[in-house]
């Protein structure tokens, strides 16, 4: 028996069915349900910042100590990071939405006017986040059309105690002043 209850939107709620031809818009839309907080990696490559910000970034591990993030298999800029002999996250607070659009953008202009800390061994940090790591690549996994890389954490900073900029339906938002 199927429930016929109706969803927000009016639709029959019921099983899902199984289609192996998802739509991805609509995965798109149904991922972007999910708040996620959003992180800089960044280092020095060549003499160069290089960086890009990441929506998919969460803990993974106690001990080891070990968080990860996703990248497109597309990106352009993850194969100069990956060289790097040590990256730095930064969590990214809620007034850096700016700072995220511009690490998505030209390359040339990713760091302007951004204060950043460059580390001896390479790991760049965003001044102003709400944490820094000094990580290096763990292990890297194939995932379909993306990679989830798993990074080992070497320092931390908890530098800042504003709210996390949140990345939410695929665009900016904030969370609330909890009571």
């Amino acid at each position: 028996m199927v429930d016929k209850e109706q969803g927000r939107d009016g639709a029959p709620r019921g099983a899902l069915s199984t289609n192996q031809d998802l739509d991805p818009v609509q995965l798109r839309e149904a991922f972007g349900v999910f708040p996620s907080g959003v992180v800089a990696v960044a280092a020095e490559v060549d003499g160069r910042r290089t960086g890009m910000a990441a929506s998919s970034f969460t803990s993974v591990s106690l001990d080891p100590p070990l968080v990860s993030f996703s990248v497109a298999n597309t990106s352009r800029t993850w194969p100069d990071l990956r060289r790097a002999p040590h990256l730095g996250l930064t969590v990214l607070a809620d007034h850096h939405d700016e700072v995220c659009r511009r690490l998505a953008g030209p390359v040339e202009h990713r760091f302007d006017d951004v204060p950043t800390t460059s580390a001896d061994n390479g790991a760049v940090t965003l001044d102003e986040g709400l944490a820094r790591f000094d990580c290096t690549i763990y292990r890297e996994v194939e995932a379909g059309d993306h990679t989830i890389v798993l990074l080992l954490l070497h320092g931390v900073e908890r530098t800042d105690t504003s709210q996390p900029l949140v990345f939410h339906r695929s665009g900016f938002g904030r969370l609330s002043e909890s009571a």
